[in-house]
């Protein structure tokens, strides 16, 4: 059975974004593994927690506790990511959980020629987010499409998304319904 990893970063409980992935994921088959808002506890690195990373993995302790996150994200089969799109980009949750999976070792590892080689496993991310507007300028996007094949490894990365739900006049309901059925399908 195929392990898909789900990284929620909806803060809001009507989430549209949370809405169209759930939709997503209906369609997905496989074990469905959440990593919701909260991020299972995982903070920002500071001098402290990348020292500590730095010497786990200078040490090949790759097992360790502080890099289970990291092995998980390697380990899934398939990735769907839901974060709406604030401010030209993503909400700082997706970053910090960014930050700590990207982890030499078991995420990806450097060549001789100091170039990342990705180690995940997953063969497809899929990039879900809403906006009130049109997405012109998806910075966020770019970023993680950036990280899953150049760092990561991870060959195809699909963007799955409903704009314009806030302009005046709009049917945010039936924009993100269509969303929906075209996107992720019946």
């Amino acid at each position: 059975m195929k392990k898909i990893l789900f990284i929620n970063t909806c803060v809001r409980k009507e989430s549209r974004t949370y809405r169209l992935a759930q939709r997503l994921l209906e369609k997905l088959e496989g074990e469905i593994t959440e990593i919701g808002p909260e991020l299972n506890g995982l903070r920002p690195l500071n001098e402290d927690s990348l020292s500590r990373r730095d010497e786990l993995t200078a040490r090949g302790e790759l097992s360790a506790p502080e890099l289970c996150a990291a092995r998980e994200f390697a380990a899934a089969d398939v990735i769907v990511i839901a974060a709406p799109y604030w401010d030209l980009t993503f909400p700082a949750l997706l970053k910090i959980y960014l930050e700590n999976v990207t982890v030499c070792g078991v995420t990806f590892r450097y060549t001789p020629e100091g170039i990342p080689k990705g180690l995940c496993r997953a063969e497809k991310l899929y990039y879900v987010t809403t906006s009130g507007g049109p997405i012109v300028h998806n910075f966020g996007f770019t970023y993680v499409d950036t990280m899953a094949r150049e760092f990561y490894g991870i060959k195809e990365t699909r963007f799955i998304s409903a704009e314009g739900l806030d302009i005046l006049g709009a049917d945010a309901e039936n924009i993100l319904a269509e969303a929906m059925d075209r996107q992720c399908g019946r």
